[in-house]
């Protein structure tokens, strides 16, 4: 619809040049004077409108021009005057309260004021003095000493049991509150700690062999053992054991053993190196 009126309009316009053209070429018949010619009207000599052309094909597009010159920076203009500061504004109403926080947590605070001291309690009657305990046992036996040393006095002890015990008969040392039986042979522990045990026993030559034990409790710790029946030898032993309160610790022997009044070849000694 756009291409036929643009049509339309170029055929009208190249009518309206035709027509002009036409009326240049038939215009007024040149008179000398004021006769009939020169009254005879343009229009009625103009004849019938030709029919236009068909439009010729639109040129081409001509060069772009040079650019031209920059022109001149403008002057800075004049900055405005500062405003007045307008007045305050009425203050607006007040908001409503907010929500209740979460509790903070507990703060340390400064120790208060010492309060006044109150009044003195009343004075009660003395009691009526009890009777003296029964003497304890020490609570700490880091100061407790215990050590003994016991020797046989008669000539010979024979046994054929390497279960029986070796009897003592008198003590060279014992340490108060060490405890040691004589008839048993036995040494019992009240300190619990750190022993040292060392024993010797004497075997005549012609009594053929001998064995000591050195036991705590029902255990065998160490022996000591000669079997040379040609000769008079010591039998000895040592050893170092923890004991807990109540161990026994003694001697067993198998064959005869033989000591003297003066001598005393035949001894059996402990002592406690350090508590428990």
């Amino acid at each position: 619809m756009k291409i036929c009126v643009a049509t339309i309009l170029s055929i009208a316009l190249l009518m309206g040049n035709s027509v002009k053209l036409r009326a240049s070429v038939t215009g007024p018949v040149p008179s000398d004077g004021d006769g009939p010619a020169s009254q005879v009207c343009q229009q009625c000599c103009q004849g019938p409108a030709a029919i236009p052309g068909i439009p010729g094909l639109p040129g081409p597009v001509g060069q772009t021009g040079p650019y031209g010159q920059p022109g001149s920076k403008g002057d800075v203009g004049d900055p405005g005057q500062k405003g007045e500061i307008g007045p305050i504004g009425p203050m607006g109403d007040r908001g409503a309260p907010g929500n209740t926080g979460p509790k903070g947590d507990d703060g340390i605070g400064l120790p208060g004021k010492i309060g006044p001291r109150g009044p003195a309690g009343l004075v009660g009657t003395i009691g009526v003095k009890g009777q003296k305990g029964e003497p304890g046992e020490t609570p700490d036996d880091s100061n407790q000493r215990v050590a003994f040393t016991v020797v046989r006095t008669s000539s010979s002890d024979t046994s054929s049991s390497h279960d029986t015990r070796l009897p003592f008969q008198e003590t060279e040392t014992l340490l108060p509150g060490t405890s040691f039986d004589l008839e048993t042979g036995a040494f019992t522990c009240s300190v619990p700690g750190t022993y040292v045990f060392m024993f010797s026993a004497f075997k005549y030559r012609p009594s053929g062999d001998l064995a000591v034990h050195l036991r705590k409790n029902t255990d065998w710790v160490v022996s000591g053992r000669s079997d040379d029946p040609g000769n008079e030898e010591q039998v000895s032993g040592s050893a170092v054991l923890v004991l807990q309160r109540g161990d026994t610790v003694y001697l067993t022997m198998s064959g005869k053993v033989f000591s003297h009044s003066t001598y005393r070849w035949t001894s059996f000694s402990g002592f406690l190196l350090y508590p428990e």
